[in-house]
């Protein structure tokens, strides 16, 4: 029998309880640590409650009531603060209705009160954050619908890592000549924000980003990303109200006193719901109340959606208005979603203008080129271009919605094509020189119940070329697939349905209205260019519905590139890829009007005084 085997001694216990202890204090920080890699804005782990506390939770279905405060007692000032002065010549901007949501790659949206920013200047300005860290702030210029000012800057990193939920950053703006503003002198701006600024939405949940009121009976257009995350799953309209409230600190806490009005929307596609305006009481105070005026929208048995959009009724129009303005409505318009196209831009709008398009819609998705200079000179030369905010990710589809709504009586008939789109017929090759009926003729030889002709689009090729060619995109690229895979539009505005849904390439119309394919036009797509172009795309894609490209999904699908993966790695002989057409017409037709690399200027002169107006 043998003796039992010694106990450990004392020292060898206390040493394995030591390196035991030290083992769990090493899980727990690779757990942390792994926690905060894995927060960043595109993921949702806050619920969209948390993001803004509008009504108590309920367990039982029950009719919406009460709007509760945004901020929570503890946070919310106990009395006005005044704008103060951050640094010699500069003032900050009141905080009682500013809004900031957090973007995807930590990029910060601020927007203003319209009231609020007629006085700002549109220098220089500075984020200052409650953590007292500053990054600059960059002008994107009006929203559209709202008027409001928007600024966009990016989150330092030592604010990503306080505990949420964020704050938004206090807007310092400059009104000397000096090219930024000190931190030193944005920090008293900053410390100021920790307890006025209000919570910071975030863009990966739900939220209700804009609204525009129309004019007669059209109601109000609401835009609200994750109602109808599933592109053609849209819920039923009779299952949503919309909610128009006052986000006050005189309301706060008064219950139901904050709710102006609940109505039931009238339609609901994809993140564009239509509204019945609310009464005319609602907005028949001051002018700063009636700017205080928020929308949001409640699903049927749920909370409310966090929401940074604000209401403000259509101007009044008589009759002597509205007559002048639809005798300036034009026959056809261009739209386009754009994004650092600036160079892209001129051979674009000069092209489309000598052939017909009267009007340029752009829809800024948040360039950061010389993209307004570029307008301004061509709008010097007697183009009609105009540029909107639009800076909010992957909403190409509710932006052209916006725009079929927005410009329904400036224009008849509207082409949704991108910068590298160009609108042709092989008929044209012939003429010696442009003419403003040839795309009229398009869309005129249909029977009047046609309200949207399709356009299919030959995909062209890097053609060869290793760089961007200096005679532009219709010059030099000249090679292109042979099959159609895809389709742009030209819409007439008043057949689409009041739903506004359309899928970026065409839109869904009124039962009376039709489509037809046009067997004369054709759009040339310059698609894959040079690589150096084509793989700028990799940064993000502006449709809701298609991944962007870094994301491992839907490898088959025709919005991919055949042969290329998922990240921005230039396959071996992309110059010569897609090339099984040479098709030089287009080419040769330019050349002759315009000439090499679109430089007679007697043809950008003629085009601007002949077939354009300011109207």
């Amino acid at each position: 029998m043998q003796p039992p085997p010694p106990s450990p001694s004392p020292r060898r216990r206390a040493t394995t309880r030591a390196l035991l202890r030290l083992l769990f204090l090493v899980a727990l920080s690779l757990a942390a640590l792994l926690a905060f890699v894995t927060s960043t804005p595109s993921s949702s782990f806050t619920p969209a409650r948390r993001a803004l506390q509008l009504v108590p939770p309920r367990r039982h279905r029950q009719p919406l009531t009460t709007l509760r405060a945004v901020r929570r007692d503890e946070d919310r000032p106990t009395s006005p603060v005044a704008p103060r002065a951050v640094g010699q010549g500069q003032h900050d901007s009141d905080l009682s209705d500013l809004d900031a949501v957090l973007l995807p790659d930590w990029e910060v949206l601020v927007l203003l009160r319209p009231d609020d920013d007629d006085s700002l200047p549109s220098g220089n300005a500075t984020c200052a954050f409650p953590g007292g860290a500053t990054s600059p702030a960059r002008l994107l210029g009006r929203m559209p619908a709202s008027g409001r000012q928007a600024y966009t800057c990016a989150m330092p990193r030592p604010e990503r890592r306080h505990s949420r939920p964020f704050r938004a950053p206090r807007l310092v703006v400059a009104t000397l000549l000096s090219s930024a503003v000190d931190e030193e002198d944005a920090a008293p701006a900053a410390a100021a924000a920790r307890s006025l600024t209000p919570e910071m939405m975030r863009w990966s949940g739900r939220l209700v980003y804009d609204s525009a009121a129309l004019d007669g009976e059209d109601g109000v257009l609401v835009f609200a990303k994750g109602v109808n995350p599933r592109q053609g799953v849209n819920r039923d309209a009779a299952d949503i109200r919309c909610i128009y409230y006052r986000r006050s600190t005189a309301a706060i806490g008064n219950g139901d006193r904050d709710v102006v009005a609940s109505l039931p929307a009238t339609t609901s596609a994809q993140q564009v719901f239509r509204c019945p305006p609310p009464p005319s009481t609602a907005t028949a105070a001051s002018p700063a109340e009636a700017q205080q005026l928020r929308v949001t929208l409640a699903v049927a048995g749920e909370d409310p959606i966090p929401s940074v959009a604000t209401y403000t009724p259509p101007p009044p129009q008589d009759a002597e208005t509205a007559q002048t303005t639809a005798s300036k409505k034009k026959l056809t318009c261009a739209c386009t979603m754009v994004r650092d196209v600036a160079k892209f831009l001129r051979e674009w709008v000069v092209y489309h203008a000598a052939v017909g398009v009267d009007r340029f819609y752009l829809y800024d998705n948040g360039s950061g080129d010389d993209l307004e200079g570029q307008v301004c000179q061509l709008s010097a030369e007697g183009f009609h271009v105009s540029t909107h905010a639009w800076p909010w990710p992957k909403t190409q589809e509710a932006g052209f919605s916006y725009a079929a709504a927005a410009h329904r009586d400036s224009c008849e008939w509207m082409a949704f094509v991108d910068v590298d789109e160009f609108i042709f017929s092989p008929d044209w090759a012939g003429s010696s020189e442009p003419t403003k009926s040839m795309l009229r003729s398009v869309v005129t030889t249909f029977e009047p119940d046609v309200g949207q002709v399709m356009l299919g689009c030959k995909d062209f090729g890097p053609s060869g070329h290793t760089k961007h060619p200096k005679e532009g995109v219709t010059q030099g690229y000249t090679c292109r697939r042979r099959a159609e895979e895809r389709h742009k539009s030209l819409v007439r505005l008043d057949s689409i349905a009041p739903s506004l849904m359309n899928s970026v390439h065409h839109f869904e119309l009124r039962p009376e209205f039709k489509w037809e394919q046009s067997r004369d036009a054709r759009v040339n797509h310059y698609k894959y260019q040079a690589w150096d172009e084509f793989k700028v795309k990799f940064r993000h894609r502006v449709s809701t519905y298609v991944a962007d490209w870094t994301d491992r999904v839907n490898h088959g699908s025709k919005d991919r590139t055949p042969g290329l993966g998922f990240e921005a790695i230039e396959p071996a002989g992309w110059p010569h890829k897609f090339c099984e057409v040479e098709d030089t017409l287009l080419r040769d037709v330019t050349r002759r009007w315009f000439g090499v690399g679109f430089t007679k200027k007697l043809a950008h002169r003629t085009v601007g005084r002949t077939t354009h107006s300011s109207s």
